[in-house]
């Protein structure tokens, strides 16, 4: 059991690394972060990334050949929306457009959550048990949570200090992760 959960927590650390990045990014534009809202974005990171593990799973055979060939394409677009936003808004001179809102915040939910379905379809594929996946969500629930929680307050902190330039350094880094998903430049 505690190897198995090893393994979880391993796998889940792996695939909430690029959340971290994303909420990092985008919360730059946050200036009046409160505790509510860093937990309503923390917990949606963690439902779409158990969904989208979950959906993996229980589709794996059915659209392995479809998700795979789509993965790349939908992760780049959703995160050139994002980081591109971001950059358009930093050099307007109006006030800056809370990335955080839902319309904004649920497409770099689906992009960092694109891996957790290839995760889940791989696991169904390689005959992993069902209960396997139950203990696979719960501790991705808990890792994506407390890791998108942690970046939404550092990600904050950065965006106050050093405002506007922050905004475009995320929007960038974000532009940057999107074609590295097709080109795999690192």
């Amino acid at each position: 059991m505690i190897k198995t959960l090893w393994g979880a927590a391993v796998l889940a650390l792996s695939l909430c690394m690029d959340c971290f990045a994303v909420t990092t990014c985008s919360s730059v534009t946050l200036r009046d972060l409160t505790g509510r809202r860093a937990l309503s974005i923390a917990l949606l990171f963690s439902v779409v990334h158990v969904a989208f593990l979950a959906t993996g799973w229980f589709l794996g055979d059915l659209l392995s050949g479809y998700v795979a060939s789509l993965t790349d394409w939908i992760g780049c677009l959703l995160l050139l929306y994002v980081g591109g936003s971001m950059v358009v808004e930093a050099f307007r001179q109006e006030t800056v457009r809370d990335l955080n809102r839902l319309r904004n915040l649920l497409p770099a939910a689906v992009a960092t959550s694109i891996d957790a379905m290839a995760v889940g379809v791989s696991l169904s594929m390689s005959d992993a048990s069902l209960r396997s996946l139950a203990l696979e969500a719960p501790v991705l629930f808990v890792c994506t949570f407390l890791i998108v929680l942690l970046a939404v307050f550092f990600g904050s902190r950065v965006g106050k200090r050093f405002d506007r330039v922050a905004q475009i350094a995320g929007g960038c880094v974000l532009i940057f992760m999107g074609f590295n998903i097709l080109f795999n430049w690192i």
